[in-house]
Protein backbone atom coordinates (compact mmCIF):
# COMPACT_ATOMS: atom_id res chain seq x y z
CA UNK A 1 0.00 0.00 0.00
CA UNK A 2 1.29 3.47 -0.84
CA UNK A 3 0.52 6.27 1.55
CA UNK A 4 0.91 9.99 1.60
CA UNK A 5 2.34 11.31 4.85
CA UNK A 6 1.83 14.82 6.24
CA UNK A 7 5.05 16.77 6.64
CA UNK A 8 5.84 20.30 7.71
CA UNK A 9 7.91 22.58 5.50
CA UNK A 10 11.01 23.73 7.41
CA UNK A 11 12.85 25.50 4.57
CA UNK A 12 12.33 26.62 0.99
CA UNK A 13 15.63 25.64 -0.63
CA UNK A 14 15.13 26.80 -4.21
CA UNK A 15 11.85 28.25 -5.53
CA UNK A 16 13.05 28.12 -9.14
CA UNK A 17 13.27 24.32 -9.11
CA UNK A 18 10.52 23.85 -6.47
CA UNK A 19 12.79 22.35 -3.83
CA UNK A 20 11.91 22.50 -0.13
CA UNK A 21 12.89 20.66 3.03
CA UNK A 22 10.13 18.96 5.00
CA UNK A 23 10.10 17.22 8.35
CA UNK A 24 8.15 14.00 8.82
CA UNK A 25 8.40 12.02 12.04
CA UNK A 26 11.68 13.67 12.98
CA UNK A 27 13.22 13.00 9.55
CA UNK A 28 14.10 15.94 7.31
CA UNK A 29 14.20 15.39 3.58
CA UNK A 30 14.20 17.48 0.43
CA UNK A 31 10.93 17.33 -1.46
CA UNK A 32 9.56 18.73 -4.68
CA UNK A 33 6.75 21.28 -4.13
CA UNK A 34 6.05 21.96 -7.81
CA UNK A 35 2.55 20.45 -7.73
CA UNK A 36 1.38 22.77 -4.93
CA UNK A 37 3.57 25.88 -5.24
CA UNK A 38 2.19 28.16 -7.93
CA UNK A 39 0.65 31.59 -8.46
CA UNK A 40 -2.68 30.70 -6.83
CA UNK A 41 -1.16 28.95 -3.80
CA UNK A 42 2.31 29.45 -2.35
CA UNK A 43 4.03 27.09 0.07
CA UNK A 44 5.72 28.79 3.00
CA UNK A 45 7.89 27.63 5.90
CA UNK A 46 5.56 26.18 8.54
CA UNK A 47 2.98 24.92 6.04
CA UNK A 48 1.87 21.29 6.10
CA UNK A 49 1.79 19.22 2.91
CA UNK A 50 0.86 15.65 2.02
CA UNK A 51 4.03 13.95 0.76
CA UNK A 52 4.25 10.88 -1.45
CA UNK A 53 7.50 9.56 -2.99
CA UNK A 54 9.26 12.89 -2.48
CA UNK A 55 6.53 15.12 -3.90
CA UNK A 56 4.13 17.41 -2.07
CA UNK A 57 0.75 16.34 -3.40
CA UNK A 58 -1.48 18.84 -1.58
CA UNK A 59 -1.44 21.48 1.12
CA UNK A 60 -3.07 20.65 4.48
CA UNK A 61 -4.05 22.76 7.44
CA UNK A 62 -2.37 21.86 10.73
CA UNK A 63 -5.42 20.17 12.28
CA UNK A 64 -5.87 18.03 9.15
CA UNK A 65 -2.18 17.07 9.24
CA UNK A 66 -2.26 16.00 12.90
CA UNK A 67 -5.47 14.06 12.39
CA UNK A 68 -3.95 12.22 9.41
CA UNK A 69 -0.77 11.45 11.37
CA UNK A 70 -2.79 9.94 14.22
CA UNK A 71 -4.73 7.79 11.75
CA UNK A 72 -1.52 6.67 10.00
CA UNK A 73 0.12 5.73 13.29
CA UNK A 74 -2.84 3.45 14.00
CA UNK A 75 -2.34 1.67 10.65
CA UNK A 76 1.05 0.49 11.83
CA UNK A 77 3.17 -1.42 9.32
CA UNK A 78 2.27 0.55 6.18
CA UNK A 79 3.00 3.83 7.97
CA UNK A 80 6.37 2.54 9.16
CA UNK A 81 7.17 1.36 5.62
CA UNK A 82 6.34 4.79 4.20
CA UNK A 83 8.61 6.43 6.81
CA UNK A 84 11.43 4.06 5.86
CA UNK A 85 10.96 4.90 2.17
CA UNK A 86 11.04 8.62 3.01
CA UNK A 87 14.27 8.16 4.99
CA UNK A 88 15.83 6.41 1.99
CA UNK A 89 14.70 9.02 -0.54
CA UNK A 90 17.07 11.57 -2.02
CA UNK A 91 15.97 14.66 -3.91
CA UNK A 92 18.65 17.24 -4.52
Amino acid sequence: MCLGIPGQIVDILDEDIYLAKAEVGGVRRNINIGLVHHDEERIEVGDWVLIHVGFAMSKLDEAEAHSALRALEQIGEEYEQELEELKASQIE
